[in-house]
């Protein structure tokens, strides 16, 4: 005659401890198909790490993709502000004022470069330097550009 058991254990007990829940990534849904993310920080960007692209972008800025740095020292950009006599003369309520029939115009931090428009309207220009061309049609037009130091 057989032993009757009179206590068994649920399956819910038995299964403890196995399977994909608890296997070091805690939840199931933590651990589907994670692929090639990675953890922190700049791990796993490697050959299909576009999803870490907006992440590196916003710690980064777009200085993190393509090429940066001195290409030689002994050339130095030019950072002066230049503007085109066109553009003056677009907008001469903006840039100066009428008076005795010239207008006085102050761009004392700026470059004058010349325009392929003829200048019809008198101009006296303060600024930092001007092209040749730009000198010659504005005294063309009767005006002139007087240089601040």
């Amino acid at each position: 005659m057989a032993l009757k058991k009179t206590h068994k254990r649920k399956k819910s007990g038995r299964m403890l401890g196995r399977g994909a829940g608890s296997c070091g990534w805690g939840a199931r849904k933590k651990h589907k198909k994670a692929g090639h993310k990675g953890g922190v920080g700049m791990s796993g960007t490697g050959k299909r790490a576009d999803q870490k692209k907006t992440l590196v972008l916003k710690l980064y800025g777009n200085k993190y993709f393509g090429k940066q740095g001195v290409t030689s020292r002994s050339t130095e950009k030019d950072k002066r502000k230049r503007i085109n006599l066109t553009m003056i003369i677009n907008n001469l309520e903006t840039y100066g004022k009428l008076s005795n029939g010239v207008w006085e115009i102050n761009l004392k931090d700026y470059k004058i470069l010349a325009t392929d428009k003829e200048i019809k309207e008198k101009l006296k220009i303060h600024a930092d330097s001007a092209s040749e061309k730009a000198i010659e049609q504005v005294k063309k037009a009767g005006g002139e550009i007087v240089f601040e130091d």
